[in-house]
């Protein structure tokens, strides 16, 4: 069947991509697959950075899987780079590691404690998990096994072989001083430069220049089995390599057409394995923008290897607010796992569909996930009533389906805010936090917190994890009876308007109008009046009562939505601590 490219002006840019996708790997290789690529480096936790580098050619795959095409989708773990430093602040994990700084990932013992054999292993099975529950589908490629079973064999001798060639290219940028970045392309922080990790980019290492000349090749050393070596002597026609240790001093001489414990430096490696795989779509971080970066530098050196460099995106990187910056060698990097502890996948995947890959975007674990969560309520609505724009449309599919299937979902999405503020408030107690909810809606009650879950559980982790103990919500015990006795007139109006309408309003709804409505009242206006209709200084006065309702229910000068904690608090004990 033909590929016939689909574009239309209101598609995304996703749709866009798959489009030029789709094109050219029928240049390429007609009536095979498509092949999209990604590189993850398990040098220590895989952060939310290293997402993008994964989601971006995901949603592409994914919407070319829609199309009814062939697509794979390879993750190349890159467990055979070495072990460049010990990140910092990481559970079982000491000064001592750093006697293993050479050695291949897969040969680093894991964390202390770890069910998994070695380091590489530990850091992807956390990733592998959180892509699974992202809905992500792919091949993965690991290069340890690649090299060591011999796979790249050939690829290897045909990277000596030409040599001269590759060194000649790597030459061209040596020898000329890269001009300065502009200051869009400078990374923020650490994270960003580490999320080069992910394609091998943070090794720029071009090869060893020792007594044999040029070698775009790194032996493991056969005593340590670190990549302190030096190829010292090669010949070409048996392929015997030489090489010496300058960790331990160890030499030996080798086959290099049945040698399997080594590997092509880095921007060698990743041009060949583009070849070798037939990618044609592949996203890089802006570090590989500059001159003499492994993207650059690989769009040449692929055609040593019969192959062409892939099309894509260069990709911002993405920010965090309410945690640390993002880094690999610091402690409290945040991944995708700790982000689904607090959000649920549809809102994780949103967040990378709707910004195209040259913008950067925050991901929050602070107050600011609620107004995202606010917004992702908002364009479920839109989507579901017809009113949504085409490519707000797009990106909300993307979000809560694959090609494949939909996503698990809530059943009641309850607003995430409230659903955080029952979590505070009822501190754990499911029947408390049942109650709670059962009561916004009195016409259609939650008939059991699974209706709500997992939004729910993950309201109440960010309440538990990302809340500070001195915000959290604690209400009082005995009413505060020095504040009681201390209001004036118009106080002690405002509690008895609220306490004589409780019952009549006690709903979620019912309760907002309420505690909006008494100022109102009080002020010679009908609980129903409209902004429009009122003097500014009726939210002025708005503020007051409402700070006067935090002070005697939890002794505080703001909380939880009013409503929200009125009902969380229960009537028989709201009357209690405002003086009825």
């Amino acid at each position: 069947m033909p590929i016939v490219a689909q574009s239309t002006e209101t598609t995304d840019w996703v749709s866009r991509f798959a489009d030029e996708v789709i094109e050219e790997s029928e240049r390429r290789a007609p009536g095979k697959p498509v092949v999209v690529a990604s590189g993850l480096s398990p040098s220590g936790p895989i952060h939310l950075g290293n997402l993008r580098e994964v989601m971006t050619p995901h949603l592409v795959a994914d919407e070319i899987r829609r199309r009814g095409h062939q697509v794979r989708h390879l993750i190349s773990w890159d467990d055979y780079d070495r072990f460049r430093k010990v990140p910092q602040g990481i559970a079982g994990v000491d000064d001592s590691w750093a006697e293993h700084i050479g050695k291949p990932l897969t040969s680093v013992p894991a964390p202390q404690g770890s069910p998994f054999p070695n380091w590489s292993e530990h850091f992807k099975a956390a990733m592998t998990a959180s892509l699974a529950e992202l809905g992500v589908e792919f091949d993965g490629i690991s290069q340890t096994e690649q090299y060591t079973s011999g796979v790249y064999r050939e690829q290897i001798l045909h990277a000596i072989r030409h040599r001269a060639d590759i060194d000649a290219i790597l030459d061209q940028y040596r020898t000329k001083k890269a001009p300065a970045k502009k200051q869009q392309q400078k990374p923020v922080d650490e994270a960003e430069l580490e999320a080069a990790e992910g394609s091998g980019a943070a090794d720029e290492d071009d090869g060893s220049s020792g007594t044999a000349g040029y070698f775009p090749y790194k032996p493991y050393c056969g005593n340590c089995e670190k990549d302190l070596t030096t190829v010292t002597s090669y010949d070409d026609d048996t392929t015997e390599l030489t090489y010496a240790c300058t960790a331990c001093g160890f030499s030996e001489t080798v086959r290099l057409n049945e040698f399997n414990r080594g590997k092509l430096v880095w921007k060698v490696d990743w041009p060949m394995r583009w070849a070798y795989e037939g990618v044609v779509f592949e996203p890089s971080g802006v570090d590989h923008s500059s001159p003499g970066s492994s993207f650059q530098v690989g769009g040449q050196i692929v055609g040593i290897f019969g192959g062409k460099q892939p099309i894509g995106p260069m990709y911002a990187f993405v920010g965090i607010s309410g945690m640390a910056k993002m880094s690999s060698s610091r402690g409290g990097v945040p991944t995708p796992g700790d982000a689904l502890k607090i959000m649920e996948p549809q809102l994780l995947r949103w967040l990378y569909a709707r910004r195209r890959p040259n913008q950067s975007f925050k991901i929050a674990f602070d107050q600011e996930i609620q107004r995202l969560y606010d917004e992702w309520d908002k364009l479920d609505g839109k989507v579901a009533d017809g009113s949504a724009l085409p490519a707000d449309v797009a990106a909300h599919t993307r979000a809560v389906r694959t090609a494949g299937a939909e996503l698990p979902r809530t059943p009641r999405p309850m607003p995430y805010r409230t659903l955080a503020s029952v979590a505070d408030i009822t501190a754990g107690e499911e029947a408390q936090a049942l109650r709670i909810l059962s009561e916004l809606d009195p016409d259609d009650p939650l008939g059991s917190l699974d209706e709500a879950r997992p939004r729910y559980d993950r309201a109440e982790a960010w309440i538990n994890t990302h809340v500070p103990a001195d915000q959290r919500t604690i209400v009082r015990q005995e009413p505060d009876a020095e504040l009681l006795k201390s209001l004036d007139e118009a106080s002690q109006q405002s509690l008895r308007l609220l306490l004589d309408g409780l019952a009549g309003n006690w709903s979620l709804d019912g309760l907002t109008h309420l505690v909006y409505g008494v100022p109102k009242v009080q002020a010679g206006f009908s609980a129903d009046a409209t902004p429009k209709e009122l003097p500014p200084e009726i939210k002025t006065a708005q503020r007051t009562f409402f700070a006067l309702l935090y002070h005697l229910l939890v002794g505080r000068d703001t909380g939880p939505r009013l409503p929200t904690l009125l009902l969380a608090v229960g009537q028989d004990r709201v009357r209690a601590l405002l003086g009825e």
